[in-house]
């Protein structure tokens, strides 16, 4: 029975698996490009430019080049399709003997029909290639390999990692990376043994090591106690959980078709770019009482995740890393694993982007969705109030989850969005993975001497370092269609009228603003009890309220501490507010800017949105930061458990009446319990 049960769990697992690859042109205009689109990308570059390292002609980012919007929204209205798709083309950021070049190749044509150099501020985000090429080229450098010995270390354990130089004032920084060394020798979890006191700096340009000192400073953080892998780790287990199982024998209740997931009353498109990750888009909803889909978000993706650490010494102050701009989420998912990073009901899908020299990379399984039970309700009612009657109605809630998982360094962030048959949208972030430690001679807090540590002592010789996690997301709303406002009703405490013969003394009441301008948009949550509504002012319900979708936040809505002036904090303006609305503009996307390593801020949302541009009854975009202080503690030492953040849309006016009222119960069956016969 259980092996039966085993199977048919397995059997709808891998039925759904889809394959990224296709000898077909891909049906959607957001469909991710696909190994056959960018090896064509590589040929018809090569046949202008001779690609490859050799040639000092690297690709850097390649990247639907997105089509106009108008022309996609024209296509996608026409259910059978009948409308001509948008020209496909790509948007390529390669660097060509140290300058960055912007290509954009279109397909139809087969041809570059523009080609530009990048003339401001800021480099491409890195690749893995060259990454993986620097550490091996600090590890042949031979003062580092003398630094290693006469440290007393062997160099075949030390494992070589990268971390942003930043930016702090100067005029024309070159495209420089630091080179950060760690220790293994009897560990595998590289962060917790870091080798402090070394600078070494790498020309990506020249693939150089251009400095290189050691100061022979802090001892190493030991290795016990750093084990994460079950295999490895000795008893007591615990704390003791069963083992859980979801069985659906009738199959997922959703369908895809390509990149089109279907399910309940939901529709939406889900791409895979390098640097976003996951990108959810054509997001409608299914309203029975008009019987048609209506439309919510157009396109939302995670932006920038901006983490920096509160250590200003030398070896910690330029750690302040934009893990999408500098890194790319996308370039650092991983394969996610059935029945553990999803559920036995998950399917999955690959991903696809270029390697260094436009060659494609294939990782499997990146993406999974799945239906999630947790035992949560929809909706519920008890009427005992009526003589002789007792009524009862409860609809459990189940939802569609797409997950990505993207392991940027030490930390793993787990990226969710969750579709609710009430129409909600739900985004959610996990923080997860190791701690950025460093080495003291410390043991205990007792024997602290100086008066900062700039973190928690979470291990002997060890110190967890003070850290923000910044989760900027783009969502770019069409609520009910293109023109949308953005309305802040503000509740507002009054005094009773005397004219009103009551012992009440006060109540609280609406103040309805809609933004006109981007200034008026700009929120810094929890300073005011307000509702934060995007409205469409074009379409009302039979009772005259606008149609719109409400932004509730979620505890995760810290904001900046780092001065304002500080070059950090410069760069990553945009965290300023949790909130921001600009119209729409398809060159406005990465919240941090295009190139976002060694920036000096010039090109941000924050920059963008000084404009104070019109936002009222027009096409707008909201941005959203989902802010965490990360203050270490020992629960979080040798590996994090999840903390997790998120906001939800909900949808406001929006139905004429509850959308969900009508949904049937649906049976939950308990799984029988499988007992060995015994002959």
């Amino acid at each position: 029975m259980a092996q039966l049960l085993l199977f048919t769990i397995l059997l709808f697992s891998s039925v759904f698996v889809i394959s990224s690859s296709s000898f077909t042109p891909p049906p959607h205009p957001f469909d991710p490009l696909t190994e056959i689109e960018l090896n064509l990308i590589r040929n018809i570059i090569n046949e202008r430019y001779p690609v490859g390292p050799e040639h000092r002609f690297t690709f850097q980012y390649v990247g639907l080049n997105e089509p106009d919007k108008s022309l996609v929204l024209s296509w996608h209205s026409s259910r059978d399709h009948n409308v001509k798709p948008p020209p496909r083309q790509a948007f390529v950021i390669a660097r060509d003997k140290g300058k960055t070049r912007e290509i954009v190749v279109d397909f139809s044509s087969r041809a570059i029909v523009s080609d530009k150099i990048h003339v401001g501020n800021g480099y491409p985000m890195l690749t893995i290639d060259e990454q993986q090429a620097t550490s091996e080229l600090v590890l042949k450098f031979k003062p580092f390999r003398d630094s290693i010995r006469r440290r007393g270390l062997n160099v075949s354990e030390v494992v070589v990692t990268t971390s942003k130089m930043g930016w702090f004032g100067e005029p024309k920084p070159e495209r420089l990376i630091k080179k950060l060394p760690f220790y293994l020798n009897g560990s595998v979890n590289t962060y917790l043994r870091p080798i402090e006191g070394m600078t070494i700096i790498v020309n990506l340009d020249q693939m150089k090591v251009v400095e290189f000192k050691d100061r022979f400073t802090s001892p190493l953080p030991k290795a016990n106690g750093t084990e994460f892998r079950i295999s490895k780790l000795k008893p007591p287990f615990g704390p003791p959980l069963q083992s859980a199982i979801l069985l659906q024998p009738e199959g997922p209740g959703f369908k895809i078709d390509g990149h089109t997931v279907r399910w309940a009353n939901w529709e939406f498109h889900m791409s895979f770019d390098v640097r976003a990750g996951l990108v959810i888009s054509h997001a409608s909803i299914f309203d029975m009482d008009v019987n048609k889909y209506r439309q919510v978000l157009y396109k939302g993706h995670l932006s920038e995740i901006f983490v920096p650490y509160m250590d200003p010494s030398e070896d910690w102050y330029f750690r302040t890393f934009f893990d999408c701009g500098e890194f790319g989420c996308g370039q650092y998912v991983v394969s996610l694993e059935p029945y553990t990073d999803c559920p036995g009901n998950a399917a999955f899908m690959d991903g696809v982007f270029a390697s260094q020299d436009g060659t494609p990379i294939k990782i499997t399984n990146v993406m999974c969705i799945f239906e999630k039970y947790a035992g949560d309700i929809m909706w519920r009612h008890t009427e005992i109030e009526i003589p002789g009657f007792k009524i009862t109605e409860v609809r459990p809630d189940v939802s569609l989850v797409v997950r990505m998982v993207a392991t940027v360094g030490n930390y793993d962030y787990i990226v969710d969005y969750e579709f609710k048959p009430s129409g909600s949208i739900k985004m959610g972030v996990g923080l997860t993975g190791v701690l950025e430690v460093k080495p003291v001679e410390y043991v205990n807090t007792s024997e602290i001497k100086e008066a900062d540590i700039y973190g928690t002592i979470v291990a002997d010789n060890t110190i967890g370092v003070n850290h923000d996690h910044f989760v900027t997301y783009r969502l770019d709303l069409d609520i009910d269609g293109t023109d949308n406002s953005f309305v802040r009703t503000e509740l507002v405490t009054k005094r009773t009228p005397k004219s009103v013969n009551t012992p009440r003394k006060s109540y609280w009441t609406t103040k309805r603003k809609t933004a006109k301008t981007e200034a008026e948009a700009r929120v810094k949550l929890g300073l005011k009890a307000e509702e934060l509504v995007v409205v469409n002012p074009s379409r009302k319900t039979k009772h005259g309220n606008e149609v719109g979708y409400r932004l509730l936040h979620g505890p995760a809505s810290a904001g900046p501490l780092l001065a304002q002036d500080d070059y950090p904090q410069i760069r990553a303006a945009f965290t300023y507010y949790n909130v921001w609305i600009t119209p729409y503009n398809n060159t406005e996307v990465w919240a941090s800017g295009l190139y976002a390593d060694r920036s000096q801020g010039g090109d941000t949302l924050a920059v963008w949105s000084q404009r104070n541009r019109i936002i009222e009854k027009t096409d707008i975009v909201m941005w959203y930061t989902v802010g965490f202080h990360h203050v270490p503690c020992q629960e979080d030492f040798p590996m994090m458990p999840t903390l997790f953040g998120g906001f939800e849309i909900r949808p406001t006016n929006f139905f004429e009446q509850n959308p969900v009222l009508k949904t049937k119960p649906i049976k939950l069956n308990s799984t029988p319990t499988c007992t060995p016969k015994n002959d």
